[in-house]
């Protein structure tokens, strides 16, 4: 008989579902300056899931400017997945040096894990 085993979460927070509109600021491949509109689908205090029509590679820098306050941060790409939307792409990305303030939202507290 197979055993099921719970899915492992593996995130440092907890993510707030919520649509900010962003401006993502990279370089191409060629390191030519571009820059696209785009939008935080979710956010947590570490990072982001962003939709935006770019495909860049994993690791790459972005400067991500928050429409609602102004900021602007450096995130690193940590996933890349092609939506069923042309041209668009859902982009993980995480904090270079986290702050909760950037999204503007107050996070959720988290409760201490009590993983055995």
């Amino acid at each position: 008989m197979a055993s099921i085993s719970p899915r492992v979460e593996r995130r440092r927070a907890s993510r707030v579902l919520i649509r900010i509109p962003i401006k993502v600021f990279s370089n191409d491949f060629a390191g030519q300056p571009i820059h696209a509109s785009a939008e935080a689908l979710a956010v947590s205090r570490f990072g982001a899931l962003l939709r935006a029509p770019l495909d860049p590679a994993l690791g790459t820098i972005l400067e991500i400017l928050n429409g609602l306050n102004e900021q602007v941060k450096e995130f690193r790409v940590i996933r890349v997945v092609t939506t069923s939307q042309d041209g668009l792409f859902e982009l993980g990305v995480e904090m270079i040096q986290p702050t909760t303030a950037f999204w503007g939202i107050h996070f959720p507290t988290e409760a201490p894990r009590t993983d055995a």
